[in-house]
């Protein structure tokens, strides 16, 4: 019984914390914070880079312009919150929403 319930809180755990991969995110809404925030260094409609990479069918390519990481939401979601190689962490200054939004706008590009 002890280890049904100790899965079962494990699980709810891991559901919850992987609650923003999940989301889906709104990419009109994704747009304007990626505006507002991104568009002075990168680029959304080319690949050239203006102070960080650009991001044209970004989500097409199979690694990261940056990183040698797959082009996944979670590797995105990482260098947004931590930054590096010269780009501020975004982990305080965006909303979880917000995150996931500016993902689903990627998508799109």
């Amino acid at each position: 019984m002890n280890k049904t319930i100790t899965l079962l809180v494990g699980a709810a755990i891991l559901v919850a914390g992987s609650s923003l991969y999940a989301q889906k995110g709104d990419a009109k809404a994704g747009k304007e914070v990626f505006d507002n925030n991104c568009s002075v260094c990168h680029n959304s409609d080319s690949t050239d880079v203006k102070m960080g990479p650009g991001f044209k069918g970004l989500f097409k390519k199979s690694k990261m312009a940056t990183a040698d990481k797959p082009v996944t939401d979670a590797n995105i979601l990482t260098k947004i919150n931590e930054g590096g190689n010269g780009m501020p962490a975004y982990k305080d200054i965006l909303s979880d929403e917000e995150k996931a939004n500016v993902i689903a706008y990627l998508k799109t590009l």
